[in-house]
């Protein structure tokens, strides 16, 4: 029997023309995207001149990773001047160009915003250090006396996500240890004191300002950060990097009073602008409160991302998702893979236990079958490009690109593996630079060689430029994939299950079927015809153990 789940917002996104509920977004990492002028970083003019791919896949925005004035200690996300464009990537006319660029391809542009914490070279937090205890400099950041005798104890036992310790000491201005600011990722990025009016009224204005060069939202990093317990209590976080767990500086009631008043500025904007929160919470259920009527517009499913290759669990994440966006008139949104995580064309190859977010490489143990993960990564995103809401790619899983793992030691970049001493491999092997043409230089990504991160040289065999003459290749199956979503509004449909059990995904959308084999054998296909298969069918009746399909049944 038919189980039919339908998505709440599903008769509003067709009746309205809010693009987001139904958009499928494209995260571009600038430093990683497309390097214009060759120093090996990728930069504005590098993206302006590659958005005809991106139009061509059909994506329908771009969201850009940081790229701001900063000093790089965190890839951007270390902020030191929010309202212009760190040389290493361009200048503001670059960003003006682009968005023109983006525009006229009919394409969307989303910024990311980074509220949480500043660097520490921002004029703020210098203002703050030369200015001293209790002043009103100090009071943008979370800056407290030590405990112990002489305070040389950090005010509390909280841990930074990058290893280590998430306080520091300062010298005042007589040379003497001070007071000590918290960072609850690294040491050169202080958090705000969002209870202070003056910081709320300095990201206003910076909201403004992007707003004001034409942007069309805004993905707020650690959204669910900005507020911290009164008093800010002890706290034993065994993992630091398990954000689902309630804690005293993730997830607390205050944000929701600062997006709505972001809300209310951005609506005030011609152009339906959106917020998109990045905000590590569960139940679903709580993940719903960022997305009410007057708060955020979308909010990342991290759930659904880091759901294993489960059947049972897929269902279910997939029917809460919907039941609880939808609770209160919101679209679900769906997402494998972006900055911060192992990419899922090597991550769904692991076991359910698999390290989400530590990283990996040459010695991680059980390091999965490659072309085992790609096969179920493609049938993965068969599946979720096929679901009622909007949808996030990362830049190059439309080329199947794994996880880079050999990068040599002296290479690595992230400040988790500089804290860890090595422990954890961070975050550089979803972050290396994307190959373009097979015979270029650094594959295409620069003109001169060079590169911020090495490329695998195997990398060769996967770049866009070859990957276009290949009809049954991943980049042809994306394309595919996104043609198919919009000729039939997938994103605006509904879900009707056709099995609730066993190691089939089977439901339908809008006329489409679509079924996936998470099994161990080979399945019989029902009569129909198949308008998109994530692997070729050897057998038109059979679908293959990891394969997904979408059906036009007769």
């Amino acid at each position: 029997m038919t189980s039919i789940e339908h998505a709440p917002n599903a008769a509003r996104a067709t009746a309205t023309a809010e693009w987001w509920r139904t958009a499928v977004i494209y995260q571009i990492y600038p430093r990683s995207f497309a390097d214009a002028n060759g120093d090996g970083v990728g930069d504005l003019r590098g993206i302006t001149g590659r958005l005809d791919a991106i139009a061509e896949l059909g994506a329908d925005a771009v969201w850009l990773s940081p790229f701001y004035t900063s000093p790089q200690n965190d890839a951007g996300y270390d902020v030191a001047d929010y309202c212009d464009v760190d040389p290493l990537f361009g200048t503001l006319a670059d960003f003006d160009e682009l968005v023109e660029a983006a525009h006229a391809l009919g394409i969307r542009v989303i910024v990311d915003l980074v509220p949480n914490h500043s660097s520490s070279e921002h004029r703020w937090f210098r203002e703050a250090l030369a200015a001293g205890p209790g002043s009103a400099e100090r009071s943008r950041y979370i800056f407290r006396d030590g405990r112990g005798e002489a305070g040389e104890l950090p005010p509390n036992n909280w841990q930074s996500t990058f290893d280590g310790r998430a306080w520091t000491r300062v010298a005042e201005a007589d040379g003497q240890p001070g007071q000590w600011y918290l960072h609850l990722f690294d040491s050169s990025q202080p958090d705000f004191d969002w209870s202070n009016r003056w910081v709320q009224e300095r990201f206003l204005e910076i909201l403004r300002f992007w707003l004001d060069r034409g942007v069309d939202g805004f993905r707020v990093d650690v959204a669910h950060g900005l507020d911290k317990e009164h008093g800010l209590p002890d706290y034993d976080q065994p993992d630091l990097t398990d954000f689902f767990r309630p804690s005293p500086h993730w997830a607390q009631p205050g944000v929701h009073a600062i997006y709505r008043e972001w809300r209310a500025l951005l609506d005030d904007y011609a152009g339906d602008r959106v917020l998109c929160a990045e905000a590590w919470v569960s139940p679903l259920t709580s993940l719903s409160d960022w997305v009410r009527p007057d708060e955020m517009h979308q909010a990342f499913n991290f759930v659904y991302l880091a759901t294993s290759w489960d059947a049972e669990e897929l269902r279910r994440v997939i029917r809460d998702s919907l039941a609880a966006f939808g609770a209160v008139g919101a679209p679900s949104t769906w997402v494998l893979s972006n900055h911060d995580v192992v990419r899922h064309a090597t991550r769904l190859g692991f076991a359910a236990d698999a390290e989400l977010f530590h990283g990996i490489g040459p010695s991680t143990p059980g390091l999965p079958d490659p072309a085992t993960a790609l096969r179920r990564a493609r049938a993965a995103t068969a599946l979720m490009l096929a679901l009622p809401g909007s949808a996030y790619l990362y830049q190059g899983e439309e080329l199947g690109l794994p996880e880079a793992l050999d990068i040599p030691d002296a290479d690595r970049q992230d400040p988790a593996w500089r804290r860890s001493a090595g422990e954890r491999y961070g975050r550089d092997g979803c972050r290396v630079p994307l190959p373009w043409e097979a015979d270029g230089t650094a594959i295409g990504f620069n003109d001169t060689g060079l590169s911020w991160l090495p490329q695998p040289e195997q990398w060769r065999t996967l770049a866009r430029d070859r990957q276009r003459l290949d009809p049954a290749s991943t980049l042809r199956f994306y394309e595919r994939a996104l043609r198919l979503r919009r000729e039939h509004a997938l994103g605006a449909g509904a879900i009707a299950w056709e099995r609730t059990s066993g190691d089939v995904m089977d439901l339908r959308n809008q006329g489409i079927r679509v079924i996936v084999n998470l099994g161990d054998h080979a399945i019989a296909l029902p009569a129909g015809t198949v308008v998109l298969s994530s692997v070729p069918l050897d057998d038109p009746a059979r679908l293959p153990v990891d394969a997904a399909v979408w059906m036009r049944e007769e």
